[in-house]
C-alpha cells in the first residue's frame, strides 16, 4: 500500500473496510488522513496524526513489536489525533482508525507505517520490575546503554505517577559501571501501600548524535512493608522495625580500622541463599586476602560488595567488635531471619562509620539532600 496519505471509504454497520476498500462504498463523508505518508520510509522523531475531513474519530490505535503504549491527544473537534509518542527507527507500526461519519456511518481501516533506520540506538535498563512489590526505599531507576548527551530531552520522556500523590523528583548520577542513570525518589521514603507508575517514551527521542531510543514502556509497581534496618558501628548491632515497630535488635560486627562499612543508608538490591566472596573481586590481596566459598543468607546492598551476612568465624564478635573487610556480618540464624523478613528495596542504614556511600554505588540517592537532589535534574 506505501506510506501515502490514505483515503478510506465507508463500510455498512461499522464493519472494518479492507485495506484496499474493495468492499466498501465510497463515501465523502469518510475522507482519512495518516500521516507521515507519501511512500518513503518515515524518519525517527516524528509523530503521527490522524484527520478526518468529513466527519469524527471515534478511536485510534497504533501499536508495534514490544511496545507498551502508544498515546496521542484528539482535537477539540474531534477531526485530528496526534501521538504523544514518537516514532522509533527500524520499527513497524500498524495504525488502526475509526471514524464516524456525517451520515453516521463508520469505518475501521488498518495501515502501516515503517521508519528508517538510525545512526544509532538506545534502551533504558528500569528497575523495578513491572508488577514487583518493594521497599521503601526503592527509586525508580533506568540506566542506560548508551551514553546520554541530551539528558533534557530523555528526562522530558520519562513520567512517573503515584497514588497516593508523593512529591519526587529525577535526578542524573553515574552508576557504579559508569554509565548514565537517572532515579526517581520521593522527598521521604515512599509510603506503604503506594502505588506507582513509571511511563518511558523513549521511543523516537535523540540522546544526542542520531542515537534514538527505541522504547515505549508502561511499568507499575506497589509499596510494601516499611522494613527498616540500621546498623549502629559503635553499638555493634542491627535494629529491624516493620512499619515502626521493632522486630529485633541483632548483635552484628562490621567494617573494621581500614575497611569500614559505608556510612549512610543504602538499599536491598538482591538476596542470595549462599555465595563465593573472594577479595580479589574487590581488590583486597596480601595478608587481607580471603576466599570463602560458601557464604550463607546474603544480602547486597552495594554492587562494590557490601553484603549483610552469615559470618560464623567472626561468632566471637557479634556485638563487642567490628572485624570484617567492610560487610555486616551476624550469625546464621540472626542472618536467616534478616534474609526472610527484608525485600528488593528496603533501606539500610549505617551510622558511626566513616565514608557514605556514593548515590550510584547500587541506590544511595538517600544520602542526598533534596536541594541537590532536585538541582540532579536535566530540567531544572
Amino acid at each position: 500500500m506505501g506510506l501515502a496519505a490514505l483515503l478510506l471509504t465507508a463500510c455498512d454497520g461499522g464493519g472494518g473496510g479492507g485495506s484496499d476498500g474493495k468492499h466498501a462504498t465510497r463515501s465523502p463523508d469518510s475522507v482519512i488522513t495518516v500521516k507521515p505518508g507519501g511512500g518513503a520510509a518515515a524518519s525517527p522523531g516524528d509523530k503521527v496524526t490522524v484527520h478526518s475531513s468529513g466527519g469524527r474519530l471515534l478511536d485510534i490505535r497504533v501499536s508495534a513489536p514490544d511496545a507498551d503504549e502508544f498515546g496521542g491527544s484528539l482535537s477539540a473537534d474531534g477531526r485530528t489525533w496526534t501521538s504523544s509518542a514518537l516514532l522509533a527507527p527500524a520499527t513497524k507500526y500498524t495504525v488502526v482508525a475509526r471514524a464516524k461519519g456525517a451520515d453516521g456511518r463508520t469505518v475501521t481501516r488498518r495501515t502501516t507505517i515503517g521508519t528508517a533506520r538510525a545512526r544509532g540506538t538506545f534502551v533504558g535498563e528500569y528497575s523495578p520490575e513491572k508488577g514487583a512489590t518493594v521497599g521503601v526505599g526503592m527509586p525508580v531507576s533506568v540506566v542506560f546503554d548508551k551514553p546520554v548527551r541530551d539528558k533534557a530531552a530523555v528526562e522530558r520522556r520519562l513520567s512517573v505517577t503515584t497514588s497516593p500523590h508523593v512529591e519526587g523528583a529525577w535526578s542524573w548520577v553515574k552508576d557504579h559501571s559508569g554509565r548514565d542513570r537517572v532515579d526517581y525518589r520521593p522527598r521521604k521514603f515512599w509510603t506503604s501501600g503506594t502505588e506507582v507508575t513509571l511511563r518511558m517514551a523513549l521511543s523516537g527521542v535523540d540522546a544526542g548524535g542520531g542515537v534514538y531510543g527505541t522504547q515505549q514502556r508502561v511499568v507499575r509497581f506497589h509499596v510494601g512493608h516499611a522494613v527498616v534496618g540500621t546498623v549502629d558501628t559503635n553499638r555493634k548491632t542491627m535494629t529491624v522495625k516493620e512499619d515502626g515497630k521493632v522486630l529485633r535488635t541483632l548483635p552484628v560486627s562490621s567494617g573494621k580500622p581500614g575497611f569500614e562499612t559505608w556510612n549512610g543508608t543504602m538499599v536491598v538490591l538482591e538476596k542470595v541463599p549462599s555465595i563465593r566472596m573472594n577479595s580479589r573481586t574487590v581488590g583486597i590481596f596480601g595478608p587481607e586476602a580471603y576466599n570463602l566459598g560458601s557464604v550463607k543468607w546474603a544480602v547486597r546492598l552495594t554492587p562494590s560488595g557490601t553484603f549483610v551476612h552469615a559470618a560464623p568465624w567472626n561468632a566471637g564478635k557479634f556485638g563487642r567488635v567490628n572485624g570484617s573487610h567492610g560487610c555486616v556480618g551476624m550469625s546464621t540464624s540472626d542472618a536467616r531471619w534478616f534474609f526472610g523478613h527484608v525485600h528488593l528495596g528496603d533501606p539500610v542504614t549505617v551510622v558511626h562509620s566513616k565514608d557514605t556511600v556514593a548515590e550510584g554505588n547500587g541506590y544511595g540517592d538517600w544520602n542526598v539532600d533534596w536541594a541537590t537532589w532536585r538541582a540532579g535534574s536535566a530540567l531544572s
